[in-house]
């Protein structure tokens, strides 16, 4: 069999983008920068962000990960989200038109634009800081840590899950 005859040698069909790998590039590129994060992180408001995590300096940061163009447009909750973080992103696919973000009904002053795949990723717009009160800050902090730590637990014995009382 020739290298021309290898099924490798064939294209490779692009696969559509996943969620996963975007939060994958994501989680590298913050990791770079000393934000550390939690996938799929429960808030008090009954939403669950994406990615919820903490910076070098304590601020909370969310990401809303979209990977098609109907679930970014069809999205009303995002702004539920605002009130739990410091600093709120979209994380977005590659190929994912983001030319809606620009318009108001998605507040460009208030949300940063990373582009992601499932090896690294880019702030193509940082996320303005808008500071949280303090004591909401603390509370946020709080179930972020334990969250963590009660998923590393988990990890290292998953018989302890039974006796997890909080997401």
């Amino acid at each position: 069999m020739t290298s021309l005859d290898s099924p490798l040698a064939a294209p490779i069909a692009s696969t559509p983008p996943i969620a996963s790998d975007v939060a994958r590039g994501i989680c590298r590129l913050f990791a770079r920068n000393d934000i550390w994060c939690l996938p799929e992180m429960p808030l008090r408001c009954g939403r669950r962000a994406d990615l919820m995590g903490i910076d070098g300096k304590g601020h909370v940061v969310i990401v809303e990960i979209k990977v098609a163009r109907a679930d970014l447009l069809g999205d009303s909750k995002w702004p539920d989200y605002l009130d739990y973080c410091d600093r709120f992103y979209w994380g977005l696919s590659p190929a994912l038109d983001r030319s809606c973000l620009e318009s108001e009904a998605f507040l460009p002053e208030c949300c940063g634009v990373i582009v992601a795949d499932g090896y690294d990723a880019e702030i193509l717009r940082p996320a303005p800081t808008r500071r949280m009160a303090a004591a909401r800050r603390k509370v946020e902090v709080e179930r972020l840590a334990r969250a963590a730590l009660r998923r590393s637990v988990i990890a290292a014995d998953p018989h302890t899950s039974q006796w997890g009382l909080e997401q």
